[in-house]
């Protein structure tokens, strides 16, 4: 008799459970991340998957991911932030300056000689958002800001070591300041996404690129170019790349209340300076690559870089003209950027081979 009564109560008892085992599994939800990304690229490797994977613990296993690198889920790298903010994907890493003008406040930080840490400058930009540029991502969950390490010239035929011998050449440049700063600086710009890059090498469609030493490898551009010249820290980075990773607003508002803690635990100024910080640490592996092959590497010296710098001050003077244009105070939007990047920069650690931005 006291082993059925004992069967009878916990039969009850899983009963009774099974309502609220039922609802934490509905609760579970599976999130599509894409990215322009490839797959071998460490931006990939070290900082989406370790995002995903660090979600994916903090939730008890309740978030999953798939991951689509490579554009896998069709459509174009311009195309990434729509699809977050039309729910097409769920999350997206991409750069705002894809889409040229839609996200002007922002290109402050693509301004040349802006910054060389990208750690504390990842901070400034979130912060920056948060306080003079709220509604520039509006339509979407903004779960991290942040930049890449310094930016520095690749070529196939020509070692650059002025500003005079970019005169002619045909420069791939990300977004819309920096192809402004190549055509200031002398060479002819073409604008690009960068997984377009090792074609047009290849094709002579372009004779040489601008990018961070992380993604050299996944782009082939160690084997591609030659040479490849690099800022002193000291005088500062020629330019640096804003990205954003956003999540569709209903999919992030339809989450349970303790997963929506998750993915705020894993999303803002913390995370920003986190996702800097590892894709500069990746530098180094970038420049092992072209170093291997005995590429050449140059260092323009921080006297050398002054004509650089007089040349690309106009895109400043004209970006600051733009958004006056547009309805903002340009000088004040500046010099809030330069301010909250001397800030951070004096709490941030010098990144590798650098010095504090």
């Amino acid at each position: 008799m006291i082993q059925r009564r004992t069967l009878l109560k916990s039969t009850a008892a899983v009963a009774l459970g099974a309502p609220g085992l039922s609802g934490l599994a509905q609760q579970a939800v599976t999130l599509k991340f894409h990215t322009f990304m490839a797959p071998q690229s460490n931006v990939w490797l070290t900082m989406h998957k370790a995002w995903m994977e660090k979600v994916e613990k903090d939730s008890g296993g309740r978030i999953k991911f798939e991951g689509y690198p490579a554009m896998q889920l069709g459509g174009t790298p311009v195309q990434l932030y729509d699809q977050a903010k039309d729910g097409v994907v769920d999350v997206v890493w991409t750069l705002p300056g894809n889409t040229a003008g839609r996200f002007p406040r922002i290109e402050v930080f693509e301004l040349p000689f802006m910054m060389n840490n990208a750690e504390a400058t990842s901070k400034a930009y979130w912060e920056y958002v948060q306080t003079v540029a709220q509604d520039e991502f509006k339509d979407t969950q903004v779960l991290a800001l942040q930049v890449h390490g310094p930016g520095m010239f690749h070529t196939k035929n020509k070692l650059i070591k002025t500003a005079d011998d970019l005169r002619g050449l045909k420069v791939r440049g990300p977004t819309r300041q920096i192809t402004k700063m190549l055509g200031f600086l002398g060479a002819t710009p073409v604008g690009m996404p960068l997984p377009q890059i090792p074609d047009a090498l290849s094709k002579g469609t372009i004779d040489g690129c601008v990018i961070p030493w992380e993604v050299v490898p996944s782009v082939k551009v160690d084997e591609l170019t030659k040479f490849h010249s690099e800022f002193d820290p000291a005088g500062g980075a020629l330019y640096t790349t804003t990205f954003v990773m956003a999540m569709n607003k209903a999919k992030y508002n339809s989450l349970a209340p303790d997963l929506k803690k998750v993915i705020d635990a894993n999303s803002g100024l913390e995370t920003s300076a986190w996702l800097g910080k590892v894709q500069q640490g990746n530098d180094a592996v970038g420049r092992k690559t072209a170093v291997d092959r005995k590429n050449t590497i140059h260092t323009i010296s921080a006297a050398d870089a002054q004509e650089f710098k007089r040349k690309a001050r106009l895109v400043e003077v004209e970006w600051v003209e733009d958004m006056n244009k547009r309805g903002f105070d340009g000088k004040k939007l500046l010099d809030t950027a330069k301010s909250l990047i001397e800030k951070h920069g004096k709490s941030t650690p010098a990144a590798a081979g650098g010095k504090k931005a």
